[in-house]
């Protein structure tokens, strides 16, 4: 679906297009157009491959479901992919924008994306003269909003995570504790997925050799991979954090599994010391002493109850009861 085809000359908008209309007025000089489609269908990313010479690859990474993210450099055109975080409730869902550079026409796509990235389009007209650069400042407008929507995600995993540490050493439900903790490294093994390969895709568009579309735009996209660097400091903080709330919640069941072994263990030495005495006292032997007397089986009882108690006392004392 055609979100908006605009045409910007100088920094300026000069007008809204259609489709149909782009070759025109990519034949004027100094025009680049913005295109942005949404859940595009397969006919029309064809008609701008071919208004545009896409490559054929690029187009088909597309259609190819959830990608990993990188940038790509062709003949006449540099292909980025990037994946932008949203939350669901407690589920987080990663929606995939490709976008198309080329010298004078951007081209996004988003696909099963729910940011409108609206909010770009309108800053960059909001600034004419960093617009003016062209289809280089709409890059990084693009990126840089994208990456900046990880920050409030990133965010809230690790007020989550240290909710939990607060309350792990409290609540006694290790198993939904232990659940949480890899819910909460799966989240953040997706937005690592989702950001480490840029740091090493937007390397290559400032310093050295960068591609000729964004020639005189590296400070931006040096901006932008240090935004992605601290991201991803951040996440492999994150991921040490819950690494080690594994392993001590994993201490605090085997502490809660001792303290259960412990009093198991006392009252088991108490019911052996019953056993015992009952087990001697209760041989069938015709000479056995006391076994006449008429006090033998008070004081059998006495005897048990006594030592039982005294156990007890012990085992209370030294905490295992």
């Amino acid at each position: 679906m055609l979100v908006n085809c605009v045409v910007y000359n100088d920094g300026h908008k000069v007008a809204d297009s259609v489709l149909e209309d782009i070759p025109r007025y990519l034949q004027e000089s100094g025009n680049f157009v913005w295109v942005a489609l949404q859940d595009a269908t397969e006919q029309e990313l064809r008609v701008l491959q071919k208004q545009f010479q896409l490559h054929e690859l690029a187009v088909e990474d597309v259609f190819n479901g959830l990608q990993r993210p990188k940038v790509e450099e062709y003949d006449e055109h540099l292909f980025v992919i990037l994946q932008a975080p949203a939350y669901h409730g407690e589920d987080l869902h990663m929606g995939q924008i490709n976008i198309f550079v080329g010298s004078n026409f951007v081209l996004s796509v988003r696909q099963d994306c729910e940011q409108t990235l609206l909010g770009v389009r309108a800053r960059a007209e909001r600034e004419p003269h960093l617009l003016k650069y062209g289809s280089a400042y709409v890059l990084y407008a693009l990126s840089d909003a994208i990456v900046d929507l990880f920050f409030p995600v990133v965010d809230m995993l690790d007020d989550e995570l240290e909710q939990l540490e607060t309350v792990m050493f409290h609540n006694q439900a290790a198993r939904q504790n232990m659940e949480r903790l890899y819910d909460f490294k799966y989240k953040s093994n997706v937005l690592r997925h989702a950001l480490l390969p840029l740091a090493d895709g937007f390397s290559k568009l400032f310093g050295g050799r960068v591609p000729a579309q964004i020639d005189g735009a590296e400070n931006y996209f040096r901006d932008v991979h240090d935004h992605i660097m601290l991201l991803n400091s951040q996440l492999d903080t994150i991921r040490d954090t819950i690494s080690t709330a594994i392993q001590v919640n994993l201490s605090l069941i085997a502490i809660d599994h001792g303290e259960v072994n412990k009093k198991l263990a006392g009252w088991g030495a108490i019911l052996v010391l019953i056993t015992i005495f009952t087990g001697i006292w209760g041989m069938n032997f015709e000479y056995m002493p006391e076994l006449h007397w008429k006090f033998g089986y008070p004081m059998a009882l006495s005897i048990i109850g006594g030592s039982s108690f005294y156990l007890y006392r012990r085992f209370k004392k030294a905490g295992w009861i």
